[in-house]
């Protein structure tokens, strides 16, 4: 059997396939997951990996693989529209698997789309790969938007390499940090009424995560799935009005009124989500351009070759909110950790951010001392006013306030308390990852990077993130966010001059005094 384990499942249990069976003698049996820092390649690495399957993992950023911290996995950074870094990713690879799409990057994502598939096509065949499997979508005949076709020519242009392709095309996948998910998510939690585009009465078959994750896990190693393109779609074909308030009954929310109108166009609809959810911009357009259709399924082969129980809507968002609960403590900010969004489920996946950025002379070391000793007596470097300001704010709402103070002068380690800061990831001279602690609708954290630059001296990145929680937490980002941009630019900046001033001298900066808190 595919072993799953309780982070990859939830406590409803999808029955489960075959364990995938032992690569051909002579191979390696290596599974390269292409893509791995996406919401779908996040889940599949330990979901292989726990299956006994050798996994590398593979994304354009080492830095956001490394997040993860999966255990016995290879960690090779890639990408795939820069073809000299595929090679060192494909060595020695039996099955690879392409989860690469480029929907964040805009308007010109389905040229990108294509020449990616393209270059991991050629580098595929010359590395020796046995199979690829292909993550794509569910295809309408009268398909126009540019996300679908996107989807559809990346599968065609793979199949043209001489490595054999099987293509599993799904449709919305239940699972924290899927899309289409948390744009219904968002939109039962912000809102009790909605005046929404007619696209809510358009038709989908629902996947559950769980049940995706085992058809991945075992096509590859089905001789007669190779070349296939098989539809992968759960027991039930709903209309997103249906999804929202089957959604909202798991949720413990009262159902939404939704009030379709046919004049929010799919143009206007994804400016208007830009305000009501959290889901990146560019993501939540290609998607809803391609809610003009009705989307069916046929997958009565690809459950033969597989079988298992499909999981039905309610069941698999009941198993997303509880995967989201199972997960563990993280040590930095990663895109929708339960943990930094305060263990809450109705605050968004999704986080707003804004970020300031300087570079100084001075090492990574001067640079350390001076961010971990942020706050208590030192206070922030800069605009120190607003930020008192917003200490009385909190106390007069009913928050912490003005609470001042640290463990130590300088020193920080997990957990200290810095003034309304909780300290929840500390890497020196690299990273400084702090919890938000006033009241607020959300949760958020500060994060400190310090890159060492090839000159020498350092660049300093501080970076807001945000989850809101309903619309009142939009509203409080959106009124913060200008000013965000400005404390963090003048912040980073702050540090580095003060780091430049430091660096030579023989002591690390003392603060005043330090209070215990």
């Amino acid at each position: 059997m595919v072993k799953t384990t309780a982070a990859s499942t939830g406590a409803v249990q999808a029955p489960t396939a075959g364990h995938p069976r032992p690569a051909p003698e002579g191979r390696s049996g290596l599974c390269l997951v292409f893509g791995a820092s996406g919401y779908i390649g996040g889940q599949l690495v330990p979901h292989l990996s726990s299956a006994g399957l050798n996994v590398r993992a593979s994304s354009r950023s080492r830095a956001a693989l490394a997040a993860h911290a999966w255990p016995d996995v290879e960690v090779v950074p890639a990408d795939a529209l820069v073809p000299e870094t595929l090679p060192a990713a494909l060595q020695d690879v039996e099955v690879a698997y392409y989860l690469v799409h480029s929907m964040a990057a805009g308007r010109d994502f389905g040229r990108l789309d294509l020449a990616a598939a393209r270059n991991f096509a050629d580098a595929a065949a010359q590395a020796g790969v046995r199979r690829i499997v292909y993550l794509g979508g569910l295809v309408p005949e009268d398909a126009i938007s540019e996300h679908i076709v996107s989807r559809r020519d990346t599968g065609e242009i793979l199949r043209q390499g001489r490595v054999p392709v099987t293509e599993i095309r799904a449709g919305i996948i239940v699972g924290p940090g899927s899309a289409a998910f948390e744009v219904m998510r968002d939109l039962v939690y912000h809102l009790p009424l909605m005046v929404t585009p007619r696209w809510v009465r358009a038709k989908s078959p629902p996947i559950a995560l769980q049940n995706l994750l085992v058809y991945l896990a075992r096509v590859p190693w089905i001789d007669e799935a190779a070349s296939l393109s098989l539809d992968a779609a759960g027991p039930e074909t709903l209309t997103y009005t249906e999804m929202m308030h089957i959604l909202a009954d798991a949720a413990g929310r009262r159902r939404p009124w939704i009030i379709p109108v046919p004049v929010l166009t799919p143009g206007l609809s994804a400016y208007w989500l830009r305000f009501i959810t959290s889901v990146p911009t560019n993501v939540a357009r290609a998607l809803i351009e391609g809610l003009r259709h009705d989307f069916y399924a046929d997958d009565t082969v690809l459950r033969r070759l597989v079988p298992q129980r499909l999981l039905g809507f309610r069941e698999a968002v009941e198993a997303a909110f509880d995967l989201e609960r199972r997960t563990e403590a993280v040590t930095r900010w990663t895109e929708g950790a339960f943990a930094v969004r305060n263990k809450r489920i109705d605050y968004a996946y999704y986080a707003k951010r804004a970020s300031g950025q300087a570079e100084t002379r001075a090492d990574p070391a001067s640079v350390w001392r001076v961010v971990a000793a942020i706050g208590g007596d030192n206070r922030y470097y800069y605009l120190n006013t607003l930020w008192s300001i917003r200490e009385w704010m909190d106390w007069a709402v009913g928050g912490p306030g003005p609470r001042r103070g640290r463990r130590h002068a300088q020193e920080v380690r997990v957990g200290d308390r810095i003034d309304h800061w909780t300290v929840i990831g500390a890497e020196p001279e690299r990273r400084l990852s702090l919890a938000f602690g006033m009241r607020a609708p959300g949760a958020g954290v500060m994060e400190f990077e310090l890159t060492p630059r090839p000159e020498g001296g350092t660049r300093l990145t501080a970076t807001a993130y945000w989850h809101p929680a309903g619309v009142w937490g939009l509203l409080y980002w959106y009124s913060l966010e200008p000013l965000h941009l400005i404390v963090f630019k003048g912040l980073t900046r702050a540090i580095c001059r003060r780091a430049e001033q430091d660096r030579d001298r023989p002591q690390p900066i003392e603060s005043r005094t330090s209070k215990e808190v």
